[in-house]
């Protein structure tokens, strides 16, 4: 499984998403388009694979879904929730040298669930072999897609009037880091808040994920702020802006479906292509997660300016018993053993409060340890309140994957605000995510023990009298029990042959 495609939420609250799948082996190719719904974003139900290549060799690329509610397109007589999928179709010469990418349109009229391939595709043709990931919405009385071209590190802009017959209106380019190549994008009307809190208005932003080339090498996702008229973006500037501080977090795709005053929601594939084909499977023998789902918005701050920010969506459906909660919590350690929690995931939380501006020691600290006392492997983090107030996370302490390009430390530095300072994380078998300070920055970064990690600690160390810190650590009620076969294993969607053979079994999502 990679990259996250054609998510939306239909009219009964379900949420769809698609996904980039390989379901004759655990490693890139063969492209599908898996399924699976949820109606909280947490617990996933597997649903048959929903989009097949017509030839060997061929793969369904990336792409998106709308529901046509209007019936723009006529092909949805009588019905509302007629959905349409717009992806890259891959071709690849008999010869096995590559072919055209091109945009190609399939149509569902159950709601998502079986498509049908529209007859006289492809509505985008190309004749180039790097022209993908078709993302559409809708503005005002059209449609709009966005599409790179990804060695020219272009992402072309075109429009329809029904989905079907597009018009190239304009291309935005050679903005923020280039790396090798531009993918994934993703033109989203974001809400800005001040930070305060106050919704100020909506801002038009630009998505995409580039690979090769990020700073901490393999994949990355940035995003441009700007302004769009229907048919032409420009951004604010051509900074390049992060949309995660670790390696884990790319190709991430927003939900189709929301309504305008509702904070768009976004979910990635945690991976990088630097080792995403090499990572451990474990018994049950599949590879990668999603993220978490993350409401997102954008906002300002001191000195840095725009900032996207991620937090977690209405985690609390999932939180399990309180393991551990502390209002005033002064310099010392908290332990706490999670080795009975039946999902080994765990959601925890601080906040530090009556941070003085000046005169704070550079050795005041908040870190935090997951470890195996079994193995003594660990993953940890931790806040530096002085000096050049870095964040930092390292999972080197995790021994089951040693790759060259397997980076082990990841920073960032983070001020406080108004004399606070928050931490929020979640650690999931083999993953962690963080978010700090409301979701202002967050990383996510993949581990692999040899042994679960059970014994979470957090420290606070050399803080001044004035700091106050409150602790909270809760068991995670995964769904990954309630998923399991008769041999005990969880095993993610599966097709025998490409007639579309499928069977029930449950796909876990985020690792939850």
């Amino acid at each position: 499984m990679n990259d996250p495609n054609g998510m939306f939420r239909d009219a009964n609250g379900t949420w769809h998403l698609y996904y980039q799948y390989n379901p004759s082996a655990i490693v890139a190719g063969n492209q599908h388009w898996g399924h699976a719904t949820s109606t909280d974003l947490y617990y996933w139900v597997n649903q048959p694979i929903a989009l097949f290549p017509p030839k060997k060799g061929w793969g369904i690329f990336s792409g998106s879904c709308v529901v046509d509610v209007n019936n723009t397109s006529g092909l949805f007589p009588n019905q509302t929730n007629g959905v349409i999928a717009i992806y890259t179709l891959n071709e690849v010469y008999e010869n096995k040298t590559a072919g055209p990418q091109t945009q190609c349109l399939a149509y569902s009229r159950d709601g998502g669930y079986t498509f049908t391939t529209y007859e006289h595709n492809p509505v985008i043709d190309s004749t180039s072999t790097q022209f993908r990931d078709p993302k559409v919405t809708w503005y005002e009385d059209h449609w709009v897609l966005v599409v790179a071209w990804p060695y020219e590190f272009t992402i072309g802009i075109f429009t329809s009037p029904n989905l079907i017959n597009w018009t190239h209106a304009s291309n935005f380019s050679y903005a923020g880091m280039l790396g090798l190549q531009w993918e994934c994008p993703n033109l989203m009307n974001m809400p800005y808040y001040d930070y305060e809190g106050h919704y100020k208005e909506h801002v038009w932003t630009m998505f995409v994920s580039i690979n090769p080339g990020a700073p901490l090498g393999g994949s990355v996702m940035e995003y441009y702020p700007g302004t769009f008229n229907g048919t032409h973006f420009k951004s604010v500037d051509a900074a390049a802006r992060w949309a995660d501080f670790g390696k884990d977090n790319y190709a991430g795709h927003f939900f189709y479906g929301l309504p305008y005053e509702e904070n768009p929601v976004f979910i990635a594939w945690a991976s990088n292509w630097q080792y995403a084909q090499f990572t451990p499977t474990g018994r049950e023998h599949w590879r990668s997660v999603m993220t978490l789902p993350r409401q997102t918005r954008l906002t300002k701050t001191e000195r840095v300016g725009w900032k996207l920010i991620n937090t977690p969506y209405f985690i609390q459906p999932i939180l399990g018993e309180t393991l551990a909660s502390e209002k005033d919590h002064r310099n010392g350690t908290i332990m706490v053993d999670y080795s009975q929690v039946e999902s080994n995931a765990i959601f925890f939380e601080a906040n530090v409060t009556g941070i003085p501006k000046h005169n704070i020691s550079d050795n005041a600290t908040l870190n935090f340890t997951a470890l195996s006392p079994v193995s003594g492997e660990y993953v940890r983090g931790g806040y530096f309140f002085g000096g050049d107030v870095p964040f930092y996370l390292d999972r080197g302490g995790a021994k089951a994957f040693d790759q060259v390009f397997f980076t082990d430390k990841f920073s960032i530095n983070v001020l406080s605000q108004n004399g606070t300072w928050q931490l929020r994380g979640l650690i999931d078998r083999s993953i962690i995510e963080v978010f700090l300070n409301g979701g202002t920055d967050s990383g996510t970064a993949l581990f692999f023990s040899e042994q679960p990690l059970t014994l979470l600690l957090i420290t606070t160390a050399n803080l001044p009298e004035t700091v106050r810190v409150s602790i909270r650590v809760d068991a995670i009620d995964g769904g990954w029990s309630k998923m399991e076969s008769e041999d005990g294993l969880v095993y993610g969607n599966q097709t025998k042959a490409a007639t579309g053979s499928v069977n029930s079994k449950s796909l876990l999502l985020g690792g939850l």
